[in-house]
């Protein structure tokens, strides 16, 4: 096994959690300290530790989480608005599940395949996707350009963006609108119920009067009676609304814990905690 596992147990929702309620007491940072021999001294915060520990990330191990937080701090917080502009995670399509989705006046699905991953499964991920929305781009490493582009026909219509050996994103090829596979039925399947319901009563003024039994048949029937040119700009209004944050100044967020913090929902309480910790020193167990 890997031994750099810990480090993608590090960065996610549950230990972010864990140390907005317990600060540095958190077990798994420092083990992480430990291991990697993190250097610190008693004017060392739990912010510098943690930047020390992305900083090892970035250069010795490039997981999902290092792309994701790389997508949002890039194309999201630095290139458009908070609030003009959504981003989506881990979205069951059909078979597959979209890593990133970004939302603004148009979606696009991001399929993620780090130095970390092969290409095999990634044929029938593009066609998942392809079922529901109408951009897809794939973001990898500058190794693994070559073996893409290889991979891709070149009549393809997605798109290919590399994340930089200094941790940017470059454009090598913009996704091209692809709309001939979008199913209605992959479309009401994505929505939660106050979504679906939202289309109908946008489109038909009112919601099924039938038994519950039969409610959730009905209302499929009626967004897939929709035609898919106005069913489509309906579904990302929704989606576009499903991952409403209050705008925290994720200026003081750590750059690495952005992605985290974004999807946490944290509150305001929650977020004050956060940010206390961060500045608290570093006490080794």
């Amino acid at each position: 096994m890997n031994n750099n596992l810990i480090l993608s147990r590090f960065f996610t929702h549950n230990t972010l959690l864990d140390f907005i309620e317990s600060g540095n007491n958190v077990s798994l940072l420092n083990s992480i300290v430990i291991r990697y021999g993190i250097r610190h001294d008693a004017d060392t915060t739990n912010q510098e530790i943690i930047s020390e520990i992305y900083h090892y990330v970035d250069k010795n191990y490039r997981n999902e989480y290092y792309y994701k937080n790389t997508l949002l701090n890039k194309l999201i917080i630095g290139a458009h608005r908070l609030n003009t502009t959504t981003a989506l995670t881990e979205v069951p399509i059909a078979k597959s599940k979209a890593d990133f989705i970004m939302i603004n006046g148009k979606a696009v699905v991001y399929e993620i395949k780090t130095e970390l991953d092969s290409f095999e499964r990634l044929n029938n991920q593009i066609v998942d996707y392809y079922k529901a929305f109408d951009h897809v781009c794939v973001v990898t490493s500058e190794s693994q350009l070559t073996s893409l582009q290889s991979f891709l026909p070149s009549e393809s219509p997605v798109g290919i963006y590399i994340v930089t050996s200094k941790g940017t994103i470059r454009r090598i090829k913009e996704p091209e609108t692809y709309s001939e596979s979008i199913s209605k039925e992959q479309i009401f399947k994505i929505l939660n119920k106050p979504e679906y319901e939202s289309i109908i009563q946008s489109v038909y003024h009112s919601l099924p009067k039938v038994t519950p039994i039969n409610y959730y048949q009905i209302c499929k029937e009626k967004v897939c009676d929709i035609p898919v040119a106005e069913l489509y700009p309906l579904f990302l209004k929704e989606l576009k609304r499903r991952n409403r944050i209050e705008l925290i100044d994720f200026s003081k967020v750590p750059f690495s814990l952005r992605f985290l913090t974004y999807f946490s929902k944290c509150n305001k309480s929650q977020y004050q905690k956060l940010m206390d910790n961060l500045n608290d020193y570093y006490e080794e167990e």
